[in-house]
């Protein structure tokens, strides 16, 4: 399974239009918050996204509310995505659970949309073993430095994804990791960032 990730697009156009490119000949599309900037101009990348014919899962970031995310999506007439926090689904038999927000609570104010821990770890709780993992903030200690060397990533998360062993956890939210992966036990974590990462998932094995 070829799965395109991205993140934290932030109202960019430009990249919108080469994610929308990039999804030819993939099998699943994951996008892993952060479309709007402080709640503004979800459509600005929605519109342009809801091109991508392929399954999509979505979650939100910390600059739109869930609520906000679905009816952006519902507005671009974008079919073929699901929006996910604190849920789960099924695509192409792999089982996906999502959580979006920051996790845990960000410094940036009343503006932004955060989680903390205990939260966090309620929503995580209906995660399965050994699926897809989508979360806007990483797991502690793994894609997570900021610019200055600081882990800024969620306790929970990692305690899930250590308790779960998802294949795949797709997150964003730390600008200055994007496009790095890790492995943390037996799952593969991919901090996406924008220009969108390509990974492949073998079907029916873990990595």
């Amino acid at each position: 399974m070829k799965i395109l990730c991205f993140s934290d697009l932030h109202r960019d156009t430009a990249a919108a239009e080469r994610l929308v490119t990039l999804a030819d000949g993939v099998d699943l599309v994951i996008g892993a918050g952060d479309f709007a900037n402080q709640h503004h101009g979800l459509a600005d990348t929605l519109d342009i996204l809801a091109a991508i014919s392929q399954p999509a899962i979505l979650v939100p970031g910390n600059g739109e509310t869930v609520e906000e995310l679905r009816d952006a999506v519902t507005m671009a007439n974008w079919s073929s995505a699901t929006v996910l926090h604190g849920g789960g689904c099924e695509l192409a038999g792999v089982p996906c659970w999502g959580v979006g927000g920051g996790i845990p609570v960000t410094p940036f104010g009343a503006w932004s949309y955060d989680f903390d821990e205990s939260q966090a770890t309620e929503m995580l709780s209906g995660c399965p073993q050994g699926g897809i993992l989508v979360v806007h903030s990483p797991p502690l200690d793994t894609v997570d430095h900021d610019s200055s060397g600081r882990v800024r990533g969620s306790q929970a998360i990692r305690d899930a994804v250590l308790e779960k062993q998802p294949r795949l956890v797709v997150c964003g939210h730390i600008h200055s990791d994007w496009g790095k992966q890790v492995t943390l036990g037996e799952s593969q974590i991919l901090n996406a960032g924008p220009q969108g990462v390509v990974v492949e998932l073998p079907a029916g094995s873990r990595r």
